[in-house]
């Protein structure tokens, strides 16, 4: 209520400025209220019982939202904007932030967790999904709930319900939805089947066969938790359909088919019958709400298999499409297609921010979706219009036989690319005149004639930015209040090709259809994203690999249709790097059958392998900046302000310091006025910058890379800023897995 006064009034007499001040002022003083109610009980020994416990987790963030001191949704709110309200650290005090605490997960992995803080539980997940819930003003273990999966897949979050009488936290563990009560940990029994949902039904198939694993948590409508999975990148893949279910009971509640059936919208886009073999299109990289609208905005990936199309001709309806649907009941409501007949795996990486933005001389408001290609797309939230130019350009046909690519694609023409998309010569490394000479020499053999350059037979076809760039899963932070979004990138260019399958033994065939994605032809990989997988015997027993194989691993889906004969053949081939090609039907069993395809036409080219352009030393092979972040007034579509984002300590030292470089996990901003993202993979760091002008003020160490998304909340009237860390994605540095908290003294 003071609030919402101070807000009328402010409007007839101070100016904007004075007034966000004014603002903060006041949440400021609300926030100490609160801290100190809470401390009181603190004090009287409350906290110490499990129904206070219950209670604090109850409220979370349902009360006045100006008063709001959790992290209390993925990303910081089902609006996608990774924005917190918290001001108590600022652009003048940040450079006194100093480690708070640190827990330690005790065994080496990766986590990509953006973690929830309800009350004063925080909400995190250990290299193999153990669940657990910290202290947040310690770092001390409350409790601790292993679902007895040893899970290797990312699992980025948390979704929290409450009704004010009940809460729920649930959990993505592999292809597994858990019902815990956040005070104990414990599955809630009555929620789906004892406590919990197979993912894996509901998809119109066979559930034993289907690969899907919750790398993203869900969002909140009401009593409907919507949510999609990750998939296979290669035939066969489930259909990415998106689904809600009741989140008292589990029981469905709508679903929407992004590979359309008979009689639905876009079903005229694939060729006739293609949603019995089609799969994938799928959401595996999360959502945002409009609450007030009723309207969840869900991005889309592409269609399998992502490199070659000849069995899907057509723009495939919903695949990478922005859709906007009803979220009470899943109809749509309209849509956007980012990329017709994706064939270069150019999928929405992450969710899009919902905004406010002047346009055409009025408040409007907005969702922003970034893109790996380096754009933004801009679209009023209600009617699906375009706020931004979008022009349908024409790109060269693609000549393997049997693809048919896409005529045009979609082209924002504001704002600009945040990363480069042609690679020429005169971008080639400087490093050292050997880096020069050795890329120079390399680029000649490339085809590279900017994006959408359909990928040939045998030639290396640049891609860039690359198959991991520019926009990641990490997603943009938004200034709810400025209409100014924040989005860091990875500018590196990659490389990639198609090749015939030649005649080949049972299990060399099994892998170039399912392996060679991502391993190469050659077994060779890219490492350390893609692992060698020369002589993995000597590394892995038979079971270990097999394991694997059906669970994946990191990056890696699983494949659970890989099994007996077929997977017989593939750990042979895998075990046996001298076997030489034989006739697969000696094997039993046609090419197609052996394959596990669902069409001929996928048989006939596999993708080579990603491959990132890297000089003989390790490093990218372009001049830099081989990281950014960027900062772009969405009013307008100007820049405001661009800085490289990471550095590699070794060349730093001497005395290359503004590289940029890779980066995975996303920025989030506070009512300070203060940005703060880690990501970096090589130098170990969680940086704050000034929101307003990208001037870097704080950098603290980390023990491990902060490959997530932080989260920022307060406890007893002091706000921290809490990282998950780990070493997997960079296997010469340390490893670990380790939550760092920073506050100030």
């Amino acid at each position: 209520m003071l609030i919402q006064l101070v807000l009328r009034l402010s409007e007839h007499w101070i100016s904007q400025n004075m007034r966000n001040e004014l603002i903060g002022a006041v949440r400021a003083c609300a926030i100490v209220a609160v801290s100190a109610i809470a401390a009181t009980a603190l004090w009287l020994g409350a906290w110490h019982s499990p129904s206070y416990a219950a209670q604090v987790a109850a409220k979370g963030k349902r009360g006045n939202p100006e008063l709001q001191a959790d992290w209390a949704t993925y990303n910081g709110g089902v609006t996608g904007d990774h924005y917190s309200p918290l001001n108590q650290i600022t652009t003048e005090n940040v450079q006194r932030l100093e480690q708070a605490w640190q827990f330690d997960a005790g065994i080496e992995g990766g986590v990509q967790t953006n973690p929830l803080m309800i009350g004063r539980a925080l909400y995190g997940y250990g290299p193999t999904l153990q669940v657990f819930a910290l202290d947040g003003a310690t770092g001390k273990e409350l409790w601790q709930f292993n679902s007895g999966i040893i899970g290797r897949q990312p699992s980025r979050g948390f979704t929290y319900w409450s009704d004010g009488k009940q809460s729920r936290l649930f959990a993505y563990i592999m292809n597994f939805l858990y019902a815990l009560d956040p005070a104990t940990g414990k599955p809630i029994r009555d929620f789906g089947e004892n406590g919990r949902l197979d993912m894996r039904k509901h998809l119109g198939s066979d559930y034993k066969q289907n690969t899907v694993a919750l790398t993203t948590p869900g969002v909140l409508y009401h009593d409907l938790l919507i949510l999609g999975f990750r998939a296979p990148e290669t035939n066969p893949a489930p259909h990415g359909g998106i689904r809600a279910y009741n989140v008292r009971t589990g029981k469905l509640a709508w679903s929407f088919h992004t590979i359309p059936h008979p009689g639905e919208k876009g079903y005229e886009t694939w060729p006739e019958g293609a949603w019995k073999t089609a799969g994938a299109a799928n959401n595996w990289t999360g959502m945002s709400v409009d609450e007030a609208r009723g309207i969840v905005y869900v991005p889309t990936g592409s269609a399998v298999s992502d490199f070659y199309g000849a069995d899907r001709v057509g723009d495939n309806l919903f695949a990478d499409t922005l859709l906007a649907l009803d979220a009470k009941t899943g109809k749509m409501l309209w849509h956007f297609q980012g990329v017709h007949h994706d064939i270069w795996d150019r999928d929405f990486p992450s969710p899009p921010a919902l905004i406010t933005v002047r346009h055409e001389g009025k408040m409007v408001d907005g969702v922003a979706q970034t893109t790996k290609q380096g754009f933004v797309f801009v679209f009023d939230r209600v009617t699906g219009k375009s706020l931004f130019p979008i022009e349908e350009r024409s790109f060269p046909a693609s000549d393997v036989p049997g693809e048919v690519s896409a005529r045009t694609q979609p082209i924002p023409l504001v704002p600009l690319p945040f990363a480069r998309q042609r690679l020429t010569a005169d971008m080639l490394s400087t490093r050292t005149p050997e880096a020069h000479t050795w890329a120079l020499e390399q680029f000649k053999v490339f085809q590279s004639d900017g994006l959408f350059v359909p990928l040939s037979l045998d030639k290396q076809t640049v891609v860039f930015p690359g198959f991991d760039g520019g926009g990641e899963w990490g997603g943009p932070a938004v200034n709810p209040h400025s209409g100014v979004i924040y989005i860091n990138a990875n500018d590196l260019p990659w490389t990639g090709a198609l090749t015939a399958n030649k005649e080949a033994s049972a299990g060399e065939l099994t892998y170039q259809t399912q392996c060679a994605l991502c391993h190469a032809g050659d077994r060779r990989g890219n490492p350390p994203a893609f692992p060698s997988l020369m002589h993995i015997q000597t590394r892995l027993s038979r079971p270990q690999i097999s394991e694997i194989i059906h669970n994946g691993k990191g990056r890696m889906v699983g494949f659970p249709n890989l099994r007996d004969a077929q997977l017989a053949h593939l750990l042979d081939f895998l075990e046996d790097s001298t076997s030489a090609p034989s006739n697969p039907a000696s094997a039993g069993g046609s090419r197609r059958e052996l394959a596990g395809q669902t069409s001929a036409a996928a048989l006939k080219y596999h993708f080579t392998g990603y491959r990132k352009f890297l000089d003989p030393d390790g490093y990218p092979a372009v001049v830099p900046p081989w990281g950014t972040l960027n900062a772009i007034d969405l009013n307008t579509g100007n820049y405001l302000w661009r800085v490289p984002l990471g550095q590699y300590p070794e060349l730093a030292a001497k005395g290359m310091t503004n590289t940029g470089s890779e980066n995975y996990g996303g920025p989030i901003l506070t009512a300070g006025g203060v940005l703060f993202i880690g990501a970096t993979i090589y130098d170990r760091k969680l940086r704050a910058f000034d929101a307003k002008t990208g001037r870097l003020l704080w950098e603290g160490k980390l023990p491990y890379a902060g490959m997530a998304t932080p989260s920022t909340y307060m406890i007893d009237g002091k706000q921290y800023v809490v990282i998950a860390t780990s070493g997997s994605r960079n296997p010469k540095g340390p490893q670990g897995v380790a939550y760092i908290a920073f506050a100030l003294p």
